[in-house]
């Protein structure tokens, strides 16, 4: 007979690991819900912009007149009033191709709703109201807060901050002890024929080691976003300006005439960055401060691409010269925000931000049922 006391006996988890673990299991399972919720909101954002292109229709283009001229910026507030009274125009967006329409991102106050309203350049005519970006409104504010306000953002910042630590965590417990042909092939491949059980631990482990990076930029700009003393830091880090741009800029004067912003508009975009396609301009910068600061690149719901900006004086269409450093802080809110929003790099950043989206929302679905397999697990027959 076998004398047990001979058989070694097999070295338990480190304390190191047993937290590791913890950390990675039991916040998720609390926030996992949260969790799917958030990355599903946030993935279905992603291609938004293509959406409004395609939603637009024909009234993206209007017929250029042989003359080229542009209608005063006043006719077309006018024409958005007698259109609907209740619309407020945050956002104008002027396109460097001539028979592009004019887009302008409102909200209507007493219906609680963001449109796009399009009109034409040279007659002020309002061509279209598209209501898509208001499903992506309502996305968006589910994303950041479940439409709870403040406590609604505290629970998925909070969320946020679990989904990171476990990011992390998980890449220590995925990483092997040993590095063989056979571990390597378990790390970084999925047995698609496998049971269910063996498929759904690598889908989880695998998936989320691809994934891993995009994870943790979407998560960490997304703590930037909700948390103003971190993307300060970050900004000042980077070299800027923790003061906002609108604060240096010299303030309205009511006794002055504007110069007119629609053919102003066009003019830069043909002059200033003749390789730019698209400019903004937003409403309550414009009306508050005594400059018109203007936005170049490809414009997006929340982050330009390949941005751009520039600032005149609004009254006698100089060019106003600021700080570097108060354009750098806008330039590094926008690519934290390119970041969360895929907007990099073209089409990559965004099938790159979708995929991992994807990956995001199902990792607390699949990591649940690793844990549920094992808490069932039938204990071995001695």
């Amino acid at each position: 007979m076998r004398n047990n006391s001979t058989i070694p006996k097999k070295k338990g988890k480190s304390l190191f690991s047993k937290v590791i673990a913890w950390l990675h299991l039991w916040p998720s399972i609390v926030s996992g819900i949260i969790l799917v919720f958030v990355c599903l909101t946030g993935t279905i954002i992603v291609y938004c912009d293509e959406i409004f292109e395609l939603t637009a229709g024909e009234a993206k283009y209007v017929e250029v007149p042989q003359n080229h001229n542009h209608v005063p910026f006043n006719e077309i507030v006018s024409n958005v009033k007698k259109y609907n009274p209740n619309i407020k125009v945050s956002e104008y967006v002027f396109f460097k191709d001539p028979n592009r329409s004019i887009r302008m991102r409102a909200f209507i106050p007493n219906e609680k709703k963001l449109i796009l309203l399009y009109a034409n350049p040279y007659t002020g005519e309002i061509i279209k109201q598209d209501n898509t970006i208001n499903f992506f409104f309502v996305m968006a504010h589910l994303h950041s807060s479940l439409l709870a306000e403040k406590i609604g953002g505290w629970i998925v910042a909070i969320s946020t901050i679990i989904f990171v630590i476990s990011t992390l965590t998980g890449l220590i417990l995925w990483w092997p002890k040993k590095w063989t042909k056979t571990t390597r092939k378990a790390s970084f491949t999925i047995k698609w024929k496998a049971k269910f059980k063996r498929f759904n631990y690598d889908l989880h482990n695998v998936y989320g080691f691809y994934s891993m990076i995009l994870c943790l930029v979407l998560g960490m700009t997304g703590l930037m976003i909700f948390f103003s003393p971190l993307m300060n830091f970050t900004v000042k880090t980077a070299g800027g300006d923790i003061v906002h741009l609108e604060k240096s800029l010299p303030k309205a004067d009511s006794t002055k005439i504007s110069k007119d912003l629609v053919p102003f508009a066009y003019e830069l975009l043909n002059k200033e960055f003749p390789n730019k396609k698209m400019v903004r301009i937003w409403e309550s910068p414009k009306r508050q401060t005594g400059a018109y600061v203007f936005s170049f690149g490809k414009v997006g719901l929340k982050s330009i691409e390949n941005f751009d900006m520039t600032i005149f004086d609004r009254y006698t269409g100089q060019k106003i010269n600021v700080k570097s450093t108060l354009i750098r802080h806008e330039k590094v809110e926008n690519i934290v925000w390119q970041l969360h929003m895929g907007q990099w790099f073209g089409q990559l950043g965004k099938i790159s931000t979708f995929l991992a989206g994807i990956v995001a929302t199902s990792l607390p679905i699949t990591g649940f049922l690793i844990w549920l397999g094992r808490k069932k697990k039938k204990p071995k027959k001695v």
